[in-house]
């Protein structure tokens, strides 16, 4: 999947794995290091595609400030 296909605007774990090349198993290690943008629903992870996108062009530009990955229900 490439940053130019149509996504849906909330995204599964494996959705975000298949959208970065990556394997799930990135993503939740990723998500216990609190290092990408995400919150829960009941226990599974989601993640804004919005956010995702903000937060690879923060890093491409070579931010490294630490991230809140919980996203304020009341933000959304």
């Amino acid at each position: 999947m490439n940053r130019d296909t149509v996504l849906p605007d909330i995204l599964t774990v494996k959705e975000l794995a298949d959208y970065l090349h990556c394997h799930s198993s990135t993503i939740y290690r990723m998500l216990k290091r609190h290092e990408i943008p995400a919150f829960r629903v009941g226990s599974d992870w989601r993640f804004s595609r919005r956010s995702i996108d903000d937060w690879i062009e923060s890093k491409e530009a070579g931010e490294s400030r630490p991230l809140d990955t919980r996203l304020d229900a009341r933000q959304t």
